[in-house]
């Protein structure tokens, strides 16, 4: 058994190559093999959001606070809020983020398929962001 006290590993902030705006993730777990899963926190400044992506087993976002945004590549933008979980099937392409005013923070968790959790694909752009429902 391994007890991780929190706070005791450092956050750091998202790739700029595949996110925008400010984005920080806080790491939960990364079990060693033969274990897949890794798990963090991940808190989206208001506007900022993942690029378009896609996970090779999935992915399930569990929101712990605020107001957020995904979208399925060809469906409609969602707003999401604490409590909310949601489900991204193996292969969806999809993005997640803030919405316009409220800062968001869930827990990704995710699967790694061959070591690789995600594959990263291009910005959402502002136009489609801007595409975004109000977060009433």
């Amino acid at each position: 058994m391994e007890l991780k006290r929190n706070g005791s590993q450092p956050s750091v902030r998202a790739p700029a190559e595949h996110f925008t705006g400010n984005v920080r993730i806080d790491s939960l777990a990364s079990a060693p093999a033969p274990a897949r899963i890794q798990c963090a926190y991940v808190t989206f400044e208001p506007c900022a959001r993942s690029d378009w992506h896609t996970h090779p087993l999935g992915q399930t976002l569990v929101v712990t606070a605020g107001c957020g945004l995904v979208q399925s590549w060809g469906g409609p933008i969602r707003i999401i809020r604490p409590g909310d979980v949601v489900w991204c099937p193996p292969g969806e392409k999809h993005w997640h983020g803030a919405s316009p005013g409220t800062s968001m923070t869930h827990i990704a968790i995710q699967e790694a398929l061959d070591g690789k959790v995600v594959d990263w694909l291009e910005k959402v752009s502002d136009e489609q962001y801007r595409a975004a429902p109000a977060d009433d």
